[in-house]
């Protein structure tokens, strides 16, 4: 009881679902979402570096060069009021200041004696004069004697800016001239592009992920169909197929798993074939056994010696039948055949003399081919041997059973492989000719006892299983021909 209790609950186990969080077009898409989202940072973010690097590039090329019209004007100015060179700083940077136009977002001043001597004009929107910190900045570089260069933060904004230190031979303070940019005003620009892509690329993302999740819902489609077939399928009806749409690789998914339920099917039909005919043709001997044994006189060695034969000769037949069943079952797996290359001609030459202990006939070979050729040669010579006992069974003492082998070799170019055995016996009637082939299937002429009924399916799976068939040919009352054919492949080779 515990063990049938254990087996359930593992068995429960292993068949749950697990619990399914993320679905694979979630997945697939957030992968996407990520790597295209990856990529528009990484895109940006160099492209916000260049810009801002081109801009840091352009605000000290404009500095640099105001700086050195400076220069020359220092070099060689020459002071309106005296006609001659300047003498003081005070007069060189207010003449400097006025042929100076500076840019929209820039600012310029004068300093002397660490006071601002001159300002730029009044339409001049950055006024470095209102910038307590950045004065004091500029007074502190100013005594250095060079030029400095830097990016100035402050309270009210970061500026890029340059102080020329300015020393006359007639100045006893330190003058210094100061240009400026506003960097952050100059820098919004800059940030209004990153925005503007951020934003779009923000929009492409969604676009991208709308069309993504319709594309890779459409992928997975036959995911889906797969997922509602094998819901649908029961344990006793595997009938459903996946419609196969489309010519990639989940088509050729869908097919492989079509493939996969016809053999399922195919199993359980068989299956369910084997287990109808063994509850059927088993049924008959163990009726007959146990009617012979209920009515058996024990006092009588006569009687008991006859419902002994009775009973050893129906558990021979049920020990043919089950022979022949496990045969048919095996047929339909995949170690079925052992194919190897083997030399038809004389194989032909074993199965005669093996078929001559089956009775007294005339064995007779009508035509043997020379050639090698892949097949399973043990299932070949089982089929062959059927059919030779067939033809033993239903002919006379002493007539004649040909067998022979040929290839043949049709209008396209194909060839095959062809077996016969044929005999001079009482023949099939027309109507039986189908019904010969099926399980228990037998002629008006067979009689119950003589066989296990399976012994024609067993030569057809053998023949189906080389990719061949079995077929025949017969006159009643005259004999019959039983042809077994099977297409042989590009490598087969004739003598």
């Amino acid at each position: 009881m515990t063990t049938t209790v254990m087996m359930t609950t593992m068995t429960a186990t292993m068949t749950k679902a697990p619990e399914r969080r993320w679905s694979i077009r979630a997945r697939v898409l957030t992968g996407m979402m990520l790597l295209v989202g990856l990529a528009l940072v990484a895109a940006g973010t160099a492209s916000f570096a260049v810009q801002r690097h081109e801009l840091n590039d352009r605000l000290d090329e404009s500095l640099i060069r105001t700086v050195k019209e400076f220069e020359v004007l220092t070099e060689t100015g020459v002071d309106p009021r005296t006609m001659d060179r300047f003498k003081h700083a005070e007069d060189l940077l207010y003449i400097a200041m006025q042929r100076t136009l500076p840019s929209p977002k820039q600012g310029m001043l004068s300093l002397v004696a660490d006071k601002v001597r001159w300002t730029a004009p009044d339409i001049v929107q950055t006024r470095l004069e209102d910038d307590p910190e950045f004065i004091e900045w500029a007074k502190s570089v100013q005594g250095t004697n060079h030029i400095r260069l830097g990016t100035v933060e402050t309270e009210i904004t970061t500026y890029r800016a340059v102080v020329v230190p300015v020393s006359l031979p007639a100045d006893h303070e330190h003058s210094a001239f100061v240009l400026a940019y506003d960097y952050s005003a100059e820098a919004i620009a800059n940030d209004r592009n990153f925005m503007i892509y951020s934003a779009v690329g923000g929009s492409v993302m969604l676009v991208a992920a709308l069309a993504a999740w319709l594309v890779v819902g459409r992928m997975l489609e036959p995911i889906r169909r797969l997922q509602t077939t094998a819901q649908q399928i029961s344990e006793t009806d595997v009938s459903q197929r996946i419609e196969v749409s489309g010519n990639d690789e989940f088509a050729e998914l869908t097919v492989t798993v079509n493939e996969m339920l016809d053999r399922l099917d195919g199993a359980l039909s068989a299956q369910r074939q084997l287990l109808d005919d063994v509850g059927h043709e088993l049924r008959t001997p163990v009726t007959i056994i146990n009617g012979h044994l209920e009515l058996m006189d024990p006092n009588d060695p006569e009687d008991v010696a006859q419902s002994r034969d009775i009973a050893v000769d129906e558990l021979r037949r049920m020990s043919l039948l089950i022979n022949d069943l496990v045969t048919l079952a095996k047929s339909n797996r995949t170690d079925f055949l052992q194919v190897k290359p083997v030399e038809v001609g004389k194989l032909l030459d074993d199965i005669l003399d093996k078929a001559r202990g089956l009775g007294a006939r005339q064995w007779r070979v009508d035509y043997r081919t020379e050639a090698t050729v892949a097949l399973d040669p043990i299932r070949t010579t089982q089929a062959m041997l059927q059919l030779c006992a067939n033809a033993v069974k239903f002919s006379a003492e002493d007539s004649r059973i040909g067998l022979g082998n040929e290839i043949i070799r049709d209008a396209h170019g194909g060839t095959t492989l062809r077996w016969w055995v044929s005999d001079a016996g009482v023949g099939i009637q027309a109507e039986d000719l189908e019904r010969i082939f099926e399980r228990f299937g037998r002629g008006q002429n067979s009689v119950r006892s003589s066989g296990s009924g399976l012994g024609l399916n067993i030569v057809q799976a053998i023949a189906e299983t080389h990719g061949g068939r079995v077929w025949v040919n017969s006159e009643y009352g005259k004999g019959s021909t039983f042809y077994i054919d099977m297409p042989l492949s590009t490598g087969s080779k004739e003598a």
